[in-house]
This record gives structure tokens, C-alpha cells and sequence, in this order.
């Protein structure tokens, strides 16, 4: 591995920022208060939170560098390249050797990349793609860790850490859980304190916490059907609450935390009669767009995003570039949800409740003061919508194309 300060320069200042593809007329259209560029040195929960739909992509993809651009320009601005699931055990060396060939060709390219990680096996196979990679290290923004624990957690971290050294700025960590220790019911809560006290041993380099929903429905023998969401599968669902109680409390100890993968894209045959609701989609063109959502089978992530954000998380992994676009889309902050946060903060921390602007509901400084953080570390990221805009509007710009 070779790397230099204009590379380690470079690479901290690689930004995202999303719907650039819409145009400059749409964008005053839509936004009452635009994306912001954000970039790698931005601080890590807001970066965590700009990650949005972070789509999963082979490493053995044949042109692995022009999928990364193509990609980029349809709107993902975060993706992790796979090493693990996705890759057959005797093909491992080779996906590794078209992977650190996509990231210098990359390098050598000088076109804006998303922020790319990497999900290894092993720990050791952090070492390994150091060691392997050439310039391509500046389009490295860290690594995935699959199937953590606080047995094998250290090892990662401290693997990482080397290689921050290395590499003379931050590698970022994302740990996915997905054991079974925190599956099973006897030992969730000591395999989540040991997940705990690990990850807060290096705080500084966990940019969010991913949840492995497929592989804990796997251990159950579970597929969930399309009209189904994750939080109807019960026994998965306890463990995503257990998870974002010990760690995404909004106390100042907690992490961002993902939402699992929504793994359907194609259309097929339907048990039941799509769940979307009506509303809003009855306002522009609302049956077009609404048939449109059916065809593609993406009513059911929408209620999916809908729930994970009611259940504390932020952002999504995908595995399909169709799903990008929704993502960011409902990642939006509506009007009135901007102007009771903005409202929340702007008041001394002296209790009290005052009345929604939009005389819907009332707003309570203290109980609502962390939502109302999050809410606008949200709005910097994805946008606020202009007051007369609907979530349908942005969907209709963003996915119909």
C-alpha cells in the first residue's frame, strides 16, 4: 500500500450530498431548505445519518469501477463493496484482486466516488486489503464487520486502528449484528453489553451499527413475504427493539443505528392486496404514481422506511439500485416536522409545551428536545420539503423517471 498527503487530503474531503440529479427548477420546487454537502471530516452522526440507502455490491462484479459510477450518478452516495455473503469461498482471492483493481482505478480516474466500505470475513482480511491496495486506499472510507460480537469485536477495532495509522485519517467501522448470541433470548442482553462496552472502547472510529436482519431470520428459518415487513416478524422485531435500547439511546451513549436490508425487487404474484396506504398518495397524479410503486414492488419498503424511523433507525441497506431513490426520498424532512423541531430548540430548557404552528399538536420542550435533534441533523442531510410539498411529490421527482 502506498499513500501520500495529498491522498489522505483528498479523501477527507470527499463529500455526498443527495437529488443532485434533480434539476436546479425542481429543486426550488421541492426544497424549502436543500441538502447540504457533507463530508467525510463532517462530524459522525451527522455523516451516519447522510449515509441513507448504502447499497451492497459484489466484489467479483465484472467493470467494478464504471458500476460504482454508473451508480453514483443514479443517486447512491454510499455503497459497500462484499467480500463476505456474496462471494463464494473459492473465489474469495479474486474478488479481492478486482476490488483493490476498482479502487486504483478509481484513484486513478479522479472522478467523484461515493463513500465506499468494504465488508470482510475475517479480521485478518483487513491487513490483507491494506496490504494489497495502491492508490486506491484514498477511495477507502472504511470497513463493514459482519456477524460482531464482543468476542471477536476487539480484533476488528484494533485491526482498523492500525490501519488508520497507516493510512493517516479515519477508517470508519460499521458493525453488523446479526448473531445468534444476540438472536437467542438467553443471551441477548450479555452479548449486547459485551457489543456495548467494545464498541464504546472506540468510539471515535463506529460510524453506525448495521443489523443483519436476513441472516437472524436465516437462523430461524424465517422468510418474510413481500407484504410483510420486519417488524412483523415478531421474534426478529424484539431484537431490533433490544438493540436500539442498549444502543441507540439518545443520551450521548448511543450509535446510529440502520435499517436491515428490504431484500425484494422484483414483481411477482401477490397473496394479498398491496398494504400501501392511500394517503398521501392521493394527492398529484397520486393513482399513476401509486400503480407505478405496486408494479415495482416497492410498496412494502415504503411501509418498512415508515417503521424503521418510528423504531429509531436511520437509513437503510439495499441491494437493489431501484430502492436508492425511495430511500432518500422518505429520508426527507416534511415542513411541519422542521418547523416543530426548530421550534423545540429554540426555547430555554425550562420544561413547558407550546402549540404546534400547524395547530395539529402540541410540542413539549423536554420529552421531544432529542427528536428534534435528530431532526434537524436530518434535514441537513436529505433536505426540508417546501410547506405545500408532500413526501408524494419528491417520490414522483425522484423514482419516476
Amino acid at each position: 500500500m502506498t499513500t501520500d498527503s495529498n491522498a489522505a487530503g483528498s479523501a477527507r474531503t470527499k463529500q455526498l450530498q443527495h437529488f443532485t440529479a434533480l434539476d436546479d427548477a425542481d429543486r426550488e420546487r421541492l426544497f424549502f431548505r436543500v441538502p447540504e454537502p457533507i463530508g467525510m471530516d463532517a462530524p459522525p452522526e451527522l455523516l451516519s445519518v447522510a449515509l441513507g440507502a448504502t447499497l451492497y455490491i459484489p466484489a467479483s462484479r465484472e467493470r467494478l469501477a464504471e458500476l460504482i459510477l454508473r451508480q453514483r450518478r443514479s443517486g447512491s452516495t454510499s455503497m459497500v463493496i462484499d467480500l463476505e455473503d456474496a462471494i463464494a469461498d473459492g473465489d474469495v482471492d479474486a474478488a479481492i484482486t478486482n476490488l483493490t483493481n476498482a479502487l486504483d482505478e478509481l484513484a486513478a480516474g479522479r472522478k467523484a466516488a461515493p463513500l465506499l466500505f468494504v465488508r470482510v470475513r475475517r479480521p485478518a482480511q483487513i491487513d490483507e486489503l491494506l496490504g494489497r491496495l495502491g492508490g486506491g486506499v484514498d477511495n477507502l472510507a472504511g470497513f463493514v464487520l459482519p456477524k460482531f460480537t464482543g468476542v471477536d469485536g476487539d480484533d476488528y477495532l484494533n485491526r482498523i486502528h492500525a490501519a488508520q495509522a497507516q493510512v493517516g485519517r479515519v477508517l470508519y467501522a460499521m458493525p453488523i449484528i446479526e448473531s445468534t448470541s444476540v438472536l437467542h433470548l438467553e443471551t441477548r442482553t450479555a452479548a449486547l453489553e459485551s457489543i456495548r462496552q467494545v464498541l464504546d472502547k472506540h468510539r471515535s472510529k463506529i460510524l453506525a451499527v448495521r443489523i443483519g436482519g436476513t441472516d437472524m431470520c436465516g437462523a430461524l428459518g424465517i422468510r418474510r413475504d413481500p407484504d410483510l415487513t420486519i417488524y412483523d416478524v415478531h421474534p426478529v422485531a424484539e431484537v431490533i427493539s433490544a438493540i436500539v435500547n442498549v444502543l441507540g439511546r439518545a443520551d450521548g451513549t448511543g450509535y446510529t443505528i440502520t435499517g436491515p436490508v428490504w431484500e425484494y425487487y422484483n414483481t411477482h404474484d401477490r397473496m394479498f392486496r398491496p398494504l400501501l396506504r392511500h394517503t398521501p398518495f392521493e394527492e398529484i397524479d397520486a393513482v399513476r404514481f401509486r400503480t407505478h410503486l405496486v408494479s415495482r414492488d416497492l410498496d412494502g419498503l415504503l411501509r418498512e422506511l415508515v417503521l424503521d424511523r418510528a423504531n429509531g433507525l436511520q437509513g437503510k441497506t439495499v441491494i437493489h439500485p431501484s430502492h436508492v431513490n425511495v430511500v432518500h426520498a422518505m429520508s426527507a424532512v416534511p415542513h411541519e416536522e422542521y418547523d416543530d423541531a426548530v421550534a423545540v430548540l429554540g426555547v430555554d430548557d425550562t420544561g413547558g409545551v407550546l402549540a404546534s404552528a400547524y395547530r395539529n399538536k402540541m410540542n413539549e420542550r423536554r420529552p421531544h428536545r432529542n427528536w428534534a435533534i435528530k431532526t434537524l441533523i436530518r434535514s441537513q442531510a436529505f433536505g426540508v420539503l417546501q410547506p405545500d410539498i408532500g413526501v408524494v411529490d419528491l417520490l414522483t421527482a425522484v423514482v419516476v423517471r
